[in-house]
């Protein structure tokens, strides 16, 4: 028996030795209330009159014996109650109470925690005689440390749900400044909420939200509004890629490069090596990845290592040999053997041992495996053969379902992620939960569930956030050291051989338990512990060189199947109605509430849900969304509950009007951006159409200004001038100032300028088209025309251009022929 790493051991113990006391006793269980309910958390002996020979079952009927209990004076006299009576209450299923000796009775020992009674140690008296004297006190001794475990456990409970649900409102503030998708965010917020609230067993979390509701939230016409309905897929998102991307952006950020983060297909090794193809062409300065297959992507790292591009590898190591120059990640020999130590610690008698993987065929999964079986070699163990899910969650949960219904496995090896699930999933629908010794990789927020209640047991939890981060910098230190000052003092991975050796940065792993062992981590220091690491990180900043270079992270992407958005009208009689327009939060029992018969009400009780609770987004004091949470259970959200929903809802509030704030500001300022670029082109098109060069005689052109004639102008008139004056040889450049809004001292400086910089190519500048009222301007203002020529109209101006060019105008008479022909 293990205190502190596995209660369900702790408590079978307390019920064998219950059952030990009695004499002839040979069936025993503990029941803990769970809300109007009791609970089954330890039993011997039941499999006699079940009709399944499952040991360990949930639901044990109502728990008003433990009001019994509690008015119960007398703390020395027995509290008996026959025994066909109790098993038929209380453990449904036993088909086969015939088998119960006539006259048995069970004894109720009461379990109190500070006081209250919480649960009941019952046992089976054959002889129908109540104990009395020494074993009865020693019922009421294992009774009290049954209750002393149980409260020993709900202390870290209470740890680590209120450090989980800092670190969930945490989440939901980071979500506000990198501008988080909706659905990244509700699914966020559905994981987070089970994850920090195991009571309420929450079936489903949903957000809804006003179609096209203005910032502020404004409430309008229900009945013309419209909803988008937001539900999360039931799959456990890959957390862990998200804490690999965010650390990699972290150091990114630390030395001043650019991290162009991409995702390849899990099942897809070949648009992974495309993505490194196309990153390799672009000229990427380095290469982080996470091989899928590391022998389809190794040629593509082998171009990469010819193009001058590092490459190091995160989580997986590449092939022996490889082209890469660092693998950055866990140590899985050292992990594999961690968990056959705890493994060995949670059934110190040995058994056999079921083992789920991603793909058998994966480095690290296969060093994980092997490691694991070397560890237990020689010792009572039997570990089966490992079996694949590749990456299809239903498969997995359907392998793990078929190997605990066999029988025979006494503990289960999750090797990668959502395996433990999957395990955990079984145990649970086949009522072993607790009984089968699981041991995990990776703390996803359903992982953290199943390790609070007691369905995991032990996690080992890799430092994926550090891998993003020291694959960045060791990517910076090579392009800015070389590779061989970057890498040098770095240790050569195990099992390199032939090229050049693999250097291997262990990011490190903590084996995380609900409890604090000698072993391991309480879940509550390793979630504070986890945050700490990641400030520490996002406060370090380095000199880095001033020019802008990228490097390429390629993770995993487990798919988004199960991500669904619907569409449907406010219905104003409906519950999300309600809420939107109180802007208050309602708990709705789908059976007693006066919200019984609303539309939504009715939609959930047709599913199972009893419970149906919503929350509204608020922004200024108006409703513009409501998440929505459903319970099969009876009175599921407490007042607590939903004080711990709001304010989770309030930050989630906050990041969803961030993201439309962004989405708007995104919005208007590309349509300012096209009207800006719609205006350049009308300016260009009017400065093109206000000075066209006309050539109208050999060396003769002719520029006519529209408009007026500013500075910024002038200077493109003169270079448009001077560019034609060279391609048209011209003599002599007639500027008609005809078009122009008015001449003052201002614009003729800058023709003046222009007829200087023409007499540089031996051209002559007159100016045509000056009015009486710019002539009468002009002397007023005391302008000094110089030597520029001037005529008054552009047909004196083209006469004048001709006789300095040689050239004349010939007047010829039109000929007409006679009104008479030929006769």
């Amino acid at each position: 028996m293990v205190t502190g790493l596995d209660l369900h051991a702790t408590l079978h113990h307390i019920v064998i030795d219950a059952v030990g006391t009695v004499p002839s006793a040979q069936r025993g269980s503990l029941l803990v209330r769970d809300g109007e309910q009791l609970v089954y958390k330890a039993s011997v002996g039941l499999a006699g009159v079940l009709a399944s020979p499952q040991e360990v079952v949930g639901g044990a009927g109502p728990a008003t014996v433990i009001a019994t209990l509690s008015r119960h004076d007398s703390a020395d006299s027995a509290r008996v109650m026959a025994a066909t009576d109790w098993y038929r209450e209380h453990l449904p299923g036993a088909s086969a109470l015939h088998l119960v000796p006539a006259g048995a009775i069970v004894v109720l020992t009461p379990v109190r925690v500070q006081g209250q009674t919480i649960g009941v140690l019952a046992v089976e008296q054959p002889d129908g005689q109540a104990p009395s004297g020494e074993r009865w006190a020693r019922l009421l001794a294992l009774a009290e440390r049954a209750g002393a475990a149980l409260e020993r456990r709900e202390l870290y409970n209470d740890k680590a749900r209120s450090a989980q649900e800092v670190r969930v409102l945490e989440a939901v503030l980071n979500a506000v400044a990198a501008q988080t998708s909706t659905h990244e965010l509700v699914e966020m917020i559905s994981k987070g909420i089970k994850s920090v609230q195991l009571t309420p067993q929450w079936r489903s979390v949903h957000l809804v939200l006003l179609s096209g509701a203005p910032s502020g939230g404004a409430r309008g016409d229900a009945a013309a509004r419209e909803l988008r309905i937001y539900h999360v897929p039931h799959r456990s998102p890959l957390s862990f890629w998200n804490n690999v991307r965010d650390g990699a952006l972290t150091a990114g950020r630390s030395v001043g490069l650019h991290v162009d983060v991409r995702n390849a297909p899990a099942h897809s090794a070949v648009e992974q090596r495309g993505i490194l193809e196309d990153a390799i062409d672009r000229g990427v300065h380095g290469i982080a990845v996470a091989p899928i297959t590391p022998e389809v992507l190794e040629p593509a790292i082998r171009r990469a290592a010819e193009a001058g591009i590092p490459v190091v590898t995160i989580d997986t190591p590449p092939v022996e040999g490889s082209c890469a120059q660092a693998y950055i990640g866990t140590d899985n020999v050292a992990a594999g053997r961690l968990a056959a130590e705890m493994m060995a610690r949670l059934l110190p008698g040995g058994g056999k041992i079921g083992a789920l993987t991603f793909w058998l065929s994966a480095i690290n999964s296969r060093e994980r495996i092997e490691a694991f079986r070397a560890a237990v070699s020689g010792t009572p163990f039997d570990l089966q053969p490992p079996a694949e899910d590749r990456f299809d969650i239903e498969l997995g949960k359907r392998i793990a379902r078929e190997a605990v219904q066999a029988g025979g496995i006494a503990g289960a090896l999750g090797v990668c992620a959502e395996n433990g699930l999957s395990w955990g999933a079984a145990a649970r629908a086949l009522g072993r939960a607790g009984e089968l010794k699981i041991v995990a990789f990776d703390l996803l927020t359903d992982t953290l569930e199943m390790l609070r209640e007691g369905t995991v047991h032990a996690v080992l939890v890799q430092r994926e956030h550090e891998m993003g981060y020291r694959a960045v910098r060791v990517l910076h230190d090579t392009l800015s050291k070389g590779a061989e000052a970057a890498l040098a003092g770095l240790p050569t991975r195990s099992g390199s051989a032939g090229g050049a050796a693999l250097r291997f940065i262990d990011t490190g792993i903590d084996v995380v338990t609900i409890e604090r062992t000698p072993w391991s981590l309480p879940l509550s220091d390793y979630l504070a512990l986890d945050a700490n690491r990641k400030a520490a990180r996002r406060r370090e900043q380095l000199p880095y060189e001033s020019r802008e270079k990228e490097l390429l992270l390629v993770t995993v992407d487990a798919g988004s199947e199960g991500y669904r958005e619907e569409r449907a009208p406010l219905d104003a009689r409906s519950m999300v109605g309600r809420v939107l327009s109180t802007g208050r939060p309602i708990i709705v029992d789908t059976h007693s509430s006066e919200l019984r018969d609303a539309p939504d009400v009715v939609e959930a009780r047709g599913k199972g849900a009893r419970t149906l609770v919503g929350v509204p987004l608020l922004a200024h004091g108006s409703a513009f969304g409501a998440l929505v949470l459903e319970s099969e259970r009876r009175a599921a959200c407490s007042l607590d509950d939903l004080t711990m929903i709001e304010r989770v809802v309030d930050t989630m509030a906050v990041a969803i009007e961030n993201a439309r704030l962004v989405h708007r500001i995104t919005e208007r300022t590309h349509e300012l951006e096209h009207a800006n670029r719609h205006q350049e082109s009308l300016l260009d098109t009017i400065r093109e159409l206000s000075s066209p060069v006309v050539p109208i005689a050999r060396n003769i052109l002719v520029m006519p200004i529209v408009g007026t004639m500013d500075a910024q102008r002038s200077g493109r008139f003169i270079e448009s001038m001077l560019q034609d004056i060279t391609d048209h040889h011209a003599r002599v450049v007639l500027v008609d100032v005809t078009g122009m809004a008015f001449l003052d001292a201002a614009s003729v400086e800058h023709l003046l300028r222009a007829a200087r910089a023409a007499r540089l190519l031996g051209a002559e500048v007159v100016l045509v088209g000056v009015s009486p009222a710019a002539a009468r301007l002009m002397v007023e203002q005391g302008v000094d025309l110089g030597s520029l020529i001037t005529r008054s109209t552009l047909e004196l101006g083209f006469a004048y251009a001709l006789s300095k060019t040689g050239g004349q105008i010939v007047y010829r008479r039109a000929r007409t022929s006679s009104p008479s022909g030929p006769s």
